[in-house]
């Protein structure tokens, strides 16, 4: 799949989808990356099984992440090139959210 059917697919991310991807800054396992999302969140977010690896599946076969090793039981995962382009592009994104609502939240208190 190329760059720009990928964008179209994935942009605007889900936050489970991103918060996936933005834990595997380093290769990790799946329980490797709940345990990582519970802890940037703060506990907000707490992934079940079958959306980690239901959505680490999709994203492996659209090259955004790709085994980096399997131990064991454990197979670990890696962010590809592809897929640090996506989420530098949602990064993007959610900066021009933040600062178009920072900008305008003064004019919604009374």
């Amino acid at each position: 799949m190329n760059i720009d059917k990928i964008l179209k697919t994935y942009l605007p991310m889900t936050e489970t989808a991103f918060y996936i991807l933005l834990s595997l800054k380093e290769p990790r396992h799946g329980y490797g990356i709940v345990k990582h999302v519970e802890k940037l969140t703060n506990s907000r977010i707490r992934l079940g099984s079958g959306t980690v690896y239901g959505t680490l599946t999709k994203m492996q076969r659209d090259g955004i992440i790709t085994v980096y090793a399997d131990e064991k039981r454990k197979t670990i995962y890696e962010i590809t090139d592809v897929g640090k382009s996506l989420i530098l592009e949602e990064i993007k994104r959610i900066k021009e959210l933040y600062k178009n609502a920072t900008e305008s939240e003064e004019d919604f208190n009374d």
